[in-house]
Parts: structure tokens; sequence; C-alpha cells
């Protein structure tokens, strides 16, 4: 699951924070919940990362996305709807509050929203479901800016690829959740996948942490495994080689 002398890490954003699932090298995978990704980042701080997170935002948000999501929705099938299209930076950084009500929060949307629009071609606007994670996008995207040598150590991924690549180039054929609630015959058929590149069940079937849901804790199960691939050299990303944003952060998918 891991290669020799490597630590690994795969990460999802959750409620709490962000979930990771990690192991060092010899030893079982554990997982743990950070309030904050640097927080994840001083537990972890020679891990190989794979995160469920859009990396390297574009200026101008074209049709499709920023390019590798219009790559990997093809591999998908029926779980293509989960690759959603990542707005500009202006966007993203166009309300950093902190929202204390509902109503903050909604007009915290249609100011993006609004922005969103004016920087894409075709002019579209800011899904609630993409909105919901803008925070933890500029939380990652400040990081790299900041630190570029972690470039070379966090890379995005997405779990509906990786379980395709994990599962042969197969899509998973269940969705995780259907209306919200969690599908316990497509969990199951991911830890089925799951175990089958090594992990035990009984690991798989544990209670997550607080403050992550069951989902969370199998997409970053499958986010170590394709921190693995990647540090044993095994992973491709898409586009192949990775774009760049203005900023020179790598723009790719890993799996």
């Amino acid at each position: 699951m891991n290669p020799a002398g490597q630590a690994l890490a795969g990460v999802d954003g959750c409620k709490a924070g962000w979930i990771a699932v990690h192991r060092e090298a010899g030893a079982a995978p554990s997982v743990s919940v950070f309030a904050s990704f640097q927080a994840l980042l001083d537990a972890l701080p020679e891990a190989t990362i794979a995160v469920d997170m859009p990396i390297g935002l574009p200026d101008l948000s074209s049709k499709g996305g920023r390019g590798p999501e219009a790559l990997v929705r093809p591999l998908l099938g029926a779980r293509q709807s989960s690759v959603f299209a990542i707005p500009s930076r202006a966007a993203l950084y166009a309300d950093t509050s902190d929202f204390t009500t509902i109503e903050a929060w909604y007009a915290a949307h249609r100011r993006a929203s609004a922005v969103a629009l004016a920087t894409s071609d075709p002019p579209r606007g800011v899904s609630i479901q993409a909105f919901g994670i803008f925070a933890k996008i500029r939380e990652i995207d400040a990081l790299l800016i900041a630190r570029p040598e972690l470039r070379r150590r966090v890379f995005e991924s997405h779990p509906e690829v990786a379980f395709c690549r994990l599962n042969g180039g197969t899509a998973m054929t269940l969705p995780k959740k259907i209306k919200g609630a969690v599908n316990p015959a497509g969990m199951d058929e991911r830890k089925a996948l799951l175990g089958r590149h090594g992990y035990e069940r009984t690991f798989l079937d544990q209670v997550p942490p607080r403050g992550a849901a069951s989902d969370d804790f199998l997409d970053a199960a499958a986010m170590l495994l394709i921190a693995g691939r990647i540090a044993s050299g095994m992973a491709r990303p898409s586009p192949d080689p990775p774009l760049t944003d203005r900023l020179g952060i790598p723009v790719a998918i890993w799996a």
C-alpha cells in the first residue's frame, strides 16, 4: 500500500476540517481529523499527500473546467457529475468572510456568482455545491502560493477518478450517496475495491472520527492509495504533463 520509506496521506474535506488516512513506512494506516490544512501539514511534515480538492485556479473559467475535468469525466460514466468545474480565482476570493448567518452565506454566494459570471466564457455562475468548498480551496491555494515547495508533495486527486483507476479503468457502478444520504450498496462496492488494494475490512468498517462522514473516510482511504501511486511513480496526471495556473501552481488530477 505504500512504497518503502514513504510517509503517505490521503485527504478529503469534512465538516470538522480535513480527514486524513495516513501511514508511515511499514506501519498500518490510521485516520485523523485536522481543523486546518496547516495543522495537517504540521502533523505529517514528510508525507506525500493526495487530496480531493481543486488545486490551481484559472483567471478565466471556460466551458468544462480548467482542463483536467473534461479529460476525466468521460472515464466515469454515471459518476461524471461528481466532477464539477471550478470558477475563476477572482470568484473564489470574492468574499472571504466567516459567515455568521445563513442570509450572509447566501449573499456571499450571490457575490461570488456575479464575479464568476464576469470571469467565465460562456458566462456561468457558482453552484451551491461548489461554493460550499470555496473556503477549503482557498486554504490550500494560499499555502501553495506562500510555500511553493509544497507543490512537490501536495497533489490534487478525485475519489471517483481514483476508484476508477484502482478498478482497472472501470468506474464504480453505484453512487456513494442518493439524495444526500449514504448508499450502503455503493459504500460496499468501494470497500470491496479498497480491500483488494490492501485495506483490512475492519479498518474500513470503523466509525469515522467525529466531524467526518463515512463517505469522507472512504474517499480519504482511496486518496491514500493514490498518494502511494504518486510516490512510487505509478500515478498519471490528467492532463499529462500537468498545466500550470498564472502563479505556477500545477493543474492536474492525479490517479
